[in-house]
């Protein structure tokens, strides 16, 4: 797959493509229609598939740092995704004061049309866009039919009567419904990220973790959870998350902390996915790493349940030095 970072390194030859527009945040189930949709027509067209999204996401800049919504996806685990599916390019345009103020209509004469030659456009039925989101799917329809591309848009996927959004996927994760957020995924929610060292308190009182940065401004999970975590040679194994800022230990970042459940070995530096399964408590402050130390132990035992009652089985661990 093709990163095109920002509309100034589009080159002639990636001129005529069908392509689709939006955040592609979390990539869920109605997201995956459209890109379904687009697969169907590049066959017909004999041409690359091309998804336009935005960094950052449009309701982070007009929000701004202390009122950013929670961000489901990290661009990189977008681009995973985007790349598992198999989509050969993505325009990756940079969200700023002149992108905002741009006119719809420029938006379309000048990127879809003069750099893109678009041939075919799917957008989602609530799709806005340009200064004060001018422009609509009637407004690309008309320039369509001016332009010779076709526009067509991609009803809400429904699910249980409700539509299926990233909004409501980050209402159900932030209430700890796991299930529901899986269901609107496809999948149950994950994060990916590099295993990096951390203070070893987690080795101290007896529970080692693999800590990995979020990189971004608001997690939409936040606590402690059972969870799968994979990686290159590392076949899904259980264990207990923490995601917050250990207000126990006084921390300041946010941070993703995991114990594998009886796991001995080196993970630092492996980039890893963290699948989140089941939710165990809001994240709270201990007086005393004893007091943190006996409940962890009871998360442990509850996330043990959890696995056992679905029949998740512990891999036998590998016989090498502990994880840090």
């Amino acid at each position: 797959m093709e990163l095109i970072r920002g509309q100034y390194n589009l080159r002639p030859w990636h001129h005529g493509c069908v392509a689709t527009i939006g955040n592609f945040d979390g990539m869920h189930l109605g997201h995956r229609v459209i890109l379904d949709q687009l697969t169907k027509q590049t066959a017909h067209f004999r041409l690359p598939r091309m998804v336009i999204t935005f960094e950052p996401q449009p309701q982070e800049f007009f929000a701004g740092p202390s009122a950013s919504p929670a961000r489901l996806m990290r661009l990189r685990e977008k681009l995973l995704a985007l790349d598992k599916l198999g989509i050969e390019r993505v325009l990756c345009l940079k969200f700023d004061h002149r992108l905002a103020a741009m006119p719809a209509s420029d938006f379309i004469d000048e990127l879809l049309v003069n750099r893109l030659g678009i041939r075919y456009l799917v957008v989602g039925d609530d799709f806005h866009f340009g200064h004060r989101r001018a422009g609509d799917f009637t407004m690309l329809v008309e320039a369509g039919q001016r332009h010779g591309f076709e526009v067509v848009d991609t009803h809400s996927y429904v699910l249980d009567d409700q539509r299926v959004s990233s909004t409501r996927t980050r209402e159900a994760l932030a209430q700890g419904d796991l299930e529901t957020a899986a269901q609107m995924l496809g999948r149950p929610y994950d994060m990916y990220g590099r295993v990096a060292h951390g203070d070893r308190i987690g080795r101290i009182i007896g529970f080692p973790t693999a800590n990995i940065h979020l990189l971004r401004r608001v997690t939409p999970v936040y606590g402690a959870y059972a969870v799968l975590m994979s990686g290159v040679g590392l076949q899904p194994w259980p264990g207990v998350a923490n995601v917050g800022r250990r207000p126990t230990v006084r921390g300041i970042h946010q941070q993703l902390e995991v114990h594998l459940l009886d796991f001995r070995g080196d993970l630092y530096g492996q980039q890893v996915r963290v699948a989140f399964m089941h939710s165990i408590r809001q994240e709270q402050r201990f007086e005393s790493l004893t007091a943190l130390q006996a409940q962890i132990q009871r998360d442990t035992h509850t996330a043990r349940s959890y696995f056992a009652a679905r029949g998740i089985v512990i891999p036998v661990p590998p016989s090498s030095s502990p994880l840090a």
